[in-house]
């Protein structure tokens, strides 16, 4: 992996870029639970199911399917947003990153441009990566409600990157999924404590660390 003939990298951001699945975890299990302790088992079940989909349209689908309710109103999907960032930036702008990613994107940032492709809120991602002093390097910063794959479309064509000389690293299968539909390169990172969620043939990772010169 150390032989880079990328021509630029896209980097999922939890789980990626910094250790923050297990926060954004935890926080909808705390929203979840006044329901019930059962309810927030099916929530965090799903949510870890279905890592890299927007927290927009988990919270549509906990609200269909787990409370039986009607959809959520503008307003009450803003307060969950809300509620759920309250749990999560400071965690996340505080939590460890990802072995070797740090390095890989200090190395890389002056040779290749460096995008990030998140389900995080667009405008709460950037606050995340201007407080962690990341943005200086990144081209681009993009997050939900736009989806992974029209993200990813979206930088191939804006840069005029050739698909199969760009490398997605992602977490989960809305990542490689975003990859597939773009046809470029693909590189899961799976933690050591996870169960890998990838096909068979995908190359995985433990950490960023065997990616750096």
């Amino acid at each position: 992996m150390k032989n880079f003939d990328w021509q630029a990298i896209i980097f999922d951001f939890d789980g990626v870029v910094v250790e923050s699945g297990k926060i954004k975890t935890q926080a909808f299990a705390e929203l979840y639970r006044t329901h019930s302790e059962e309810i927030a088992a099916k929530v965090v079940q799903f949510h870890t199911q279905n890592g890299g989909m927007s927290r927009y349209r988990k919270f549509r689908h906990f609200q269909q399917y787990f409370l039986h309710k009607p959809p959520l109103t503008e307003a009450e999907e803003k307060e969950l947003d809300r509620r759920f960032s309250e749990l999560v930036v400071e965690a996340v702008i505080a939590a460890d990153a990802v072995p070797g990613a740090m390095e890989l994107i200090r190395q890389q940032a002056g040779k290749i441009p460096l995008f990030v492709a998140s389900g995080t809120p667009e405008n709460e991602l950037k606050v995340i990566v201007e407080r962690r002093g990341l943005t200086p390097y990144f081209k681009e910063v993009r997050g939900a409600p736009a989806l992974k794959q029209t993200i990813i479309a979206e930088i191939l064509s804006t840069y005029a990157l050739k698909p199969e000389t760009v490398l997605m690293i992602g977490d989960a299968m809305a990542d490689y999924e975003g990859a597939q539909a773009n046809n470029t390169d693909f590189l899961g990172r799976v933690h050591p404590n996870d169960p890998n969620p990838f096909p068979a043939h995908i190359k995985i990772v433990p950490d960023l660390r065997e990616l750096v010169a």
